[in-house]
């Protein structure tokens, strides 16, 4: 049996204005009736898995469980990061809070903002990395690219995968988000796939691979998670502990480091929506590329998002090319559509000038709809 770990503390910049710190993207109906948050959920529920295991922060807790039991999800067990310190710790306290129990016990380790539209195709390739994460070793999914992508990280392998069967490979190196050039020539040799992001392994494996390669992570961690206390049916992890915790990624502190790592390929179609531009990838869209939402209106326009979230709020475009358009009732986002990935800069710049539509929504995003600030009109239910 494998035990998902479900990683939604992210804050989902790169989806500005329609996702923000206060409600990310991973929580929003971007694709379809569910959320994604949703269904990544939904993707590992049945045969061969456990209850969820969920890493979150306060801020999102009652968030976690209301969208849970919506779609009759029973929620397992909810660990409470005090703050937020990148996905190393996060998935170091699930493992040694499984570890309790069974150290040999299996954990796939997943972030809840992606698109993966085959979950039986994914559910597959996942059973048929198991044998390798019980042998001890740290297994990652990787994804075959459908275009050169700036907004991924890539695995590279010595050659490249033969034909679609499921396969387990050896990794020769992580590569870095590359520049579009670079991205290109990676895309077109066929020895690179997209770093998911998604782990499987032992309880076991993955502690001692963090005890060899970021020891420093052990004692804060497992002081954190030794000295938890209950609060409402969450977890909420030790805070003075964890704030001793160095804030890295997973990637960083151990998977680049580790030696016995190996990639099943999978080559459905997979997204993890990191900016419009792959928003605007997954949609729907006419014959000129154009795709609409919302009250959206498009004249003579060619690849193009345009996009209001605002029913008395009609977007009107007029000739553009290569342009996404964002309206929000309190935030407006106009940007060159190969420039998607630096929305993150229009964050960053609303962060430094103080500005509240940085991080916040006027109103507080509920189950059924938006509890709005008497200053602005109603918001759709998103």
């Amino acid at each position: 049996m494998i035990t998902p770990i479900l990683l939604c503390g992210g804050s989902g910049k790169r989806l500005w204005p329609l996702s923000r710190k206060s409600y990310p993207k991973q929580f929003i109906h971007l694709d379809g009736d569910e959320t994604m948050f949703q269904a990544s959920a939904n993707r590992f529920i049945g045969e061969g898995f456990h209850k969820p295991v969920i890493v979150t922060n306060s801020d999102f807790r009652f968030i976690v469980v209301e969208q849970l039991l919506e779609v009759g999800i029973d929620p397992g067990p909810i660990l409470i990061e005090p703050e937020r310190r990148n996905t190393a710790p996060a998935v170091l306290a699930a493992a040694m809070f499984l570890a309790r129990k069974d150290p040999d016990s299996l954990l796939l380790v997943a972030p809840t903002d992606h698109v993966v539209p085959d979950a039986e195709a994914f559910r597959a390739a996942v059973k048929f990395g198991q044998q390798a994460a019980r042998d001890g070793q740290l297994v990652t999914f990787g994804i075959k690219p459908t275009h050169p992508e700036t907004g991924y990280g890539y695995l590279e392998f010595s050659t490249a995968p033969q034909g679609e069967d499921l396969q387990l490979l050896p990794l020769k190196q992580f590569v870095e988000k590359p520049e579009l050039q670079s991205a290109t020539e990676m895309v077109a040799s066929g020895n690179f796939l997209w770093n998911a992001g998604i782990f499987l392994f032992s309880a076991r494996a993955i502690i001692k691979a963090f005890e060899t390669h970021a020891p420093e992570l052990v004692e804060p961690v497992s002081n954190s998670v030794n000295n938890a206390e209950e609060d409402l049916g969450f977890l909420r992890l030790a805070a003075d502990s964890w704030s001793r915790a160095e804030e890295i990624s997973i990637d960083y502190a151990v998977m680049e480091k580790a030696g016995n790592l190996a990639v099943v390929p999978f080559a459905s179609d997979w997204s993890d929506l990191g900016g419009w531009d792959g928003v605007w990838r997954q949609s729907n869209k006419d014959e000129k590329g154009v795709s609409t939402f919302g009250s959206a209106t498009a004249i003579d326009c060619n690849n193009c998002l345009i996009w209001s979230e605002d029913r008395d709020l009609e977007v009107v475009a007029i000739g553009l090319e290569n342009v996404i358009t964002i309206a929000m009732p309190d935030a407006v986002l106009v940007i060159d559509a190969s420039r998607a990935q630096d929305v993150r800069k229009a964050v960053d710049a609303l962060k430094s000038k103080k500005s509240s539509q940085a991080e916040a929504f006027a109103g507080d995003p509920r189950q059924w709809g938006w509890f709005e600030s008497p200053l602005l009109k109603g918001l759709d239910t998103l």
